[in-house]
């Protein structure tokens, strides 16, 4: 990661990898679900999941860019956030890929929907088996929803 000369490279090496996992949560855990009347009722850590230690990669190497001072900043430093969190999309996409890979098995082809979060529901329900075929989802307008996606 190109952070400039870097003030403090253990810092700097901690932000990217909790600016990551941010995003990891963003991408695939983190699901916001509202009451139909429009209530949030999913409202911190309590209601939904975030990263925990656990979803943290075994291997997971970080390094800073070497001899990328930026002149223009105080002491040559830049700024840290954003570009790792993105860089979580990549497990989005990489799971986006695996589903392809079974739909493929099960004979389906082509572009599919998939939603982020990616939660282990849109996984199951985007791959498309016998099993997801058991149940297919109810007409609009003969049910209440719990929740109501925005």
């Amino acid at each position: 990661m190109d952070v400039g000369k870097s003030l403090n490279p253990a810092i700097d090496i901690g932000q990217i990898e909790g600016a990551f996992m941010q995003g990891v949560g963003l991408f695939t855990l983190e699901e916001l679900r509202y009451s139909p009347q429009g209530v949030l009722l999913t409202r911190g850590p309590g209601m939904y999941k975030i990263p925990a230690f656990g979803d943290i990669p075994t291997e997971f190497k970080v390094s800073l860019l070497r001899d990328a001072s930026n002149d223009k900043a105080i002491f040559s430093s830049k700024a840290v956030g954003e570009p790792p969190l993105f860089l979580a999309a990549s497990v989005f996409y990489a799971i986006k890929d695996a589903i392809g890979a079974a739909r493929a098995e099960s004979g389906l082809s082509g572009p599919f929907r998939l939603d982020s979060p990616t939660s282990p529901e849109r996984i199951r329900n985007a791959c498309e088996d016998s099993f997801t075929k058991l149940c297919p989802p109810a007409d609009p307008g003969t049910f209440t929803p719990w929740a109501v996606q925005v």
